[in-house]
């Protein structure tokens, strides 16, 4: 278990990830649609930023809490590599959109 709090917001950081983007999956599977605009479903396009954020805020705490107060839980790096891979994939569609 990570011994800081941010470690610790890391990990929450995670999990709201994981329950924003459920969320999102369900109201798509009850219908929920985008537009031809990100902002056409503004319910949708809430939760989908929120859901980005959250995977982008658990990789950025969790970094700077292993670089710089030496956090060394199993949790905070999977936490990390999880963040990782949402930031560049957040990255990446915003400079290469398709």
């Amino acid at each position: 278990m990570p011994k800081t709090d941010a470690g610790k917001w890391s990990i929450k950081c995670i999990i709201v990830f994981f329950a924003l983007f459920a969320i999102s999956q369900i109201l798509v599977a009850l219908g929920e649609r985008e537009g031809d605009t990100f902002f056409a479903n503004p319910l949708l396009a809430i939760i989908i930023i929120l859901t980005g954020t959250s995977g982008a805020l658990a990789f950025f705490t969790g970094f700077f809490r292993v670089t710089k107060q030496k956090e060394h839980s199993l949790l905070v790096y999977l936490s990390i590599s999880l963040g990782f891979f949402i930031t560049f994939f957040i990255l990446s569609e915003i400079i290469i959109p398709h």
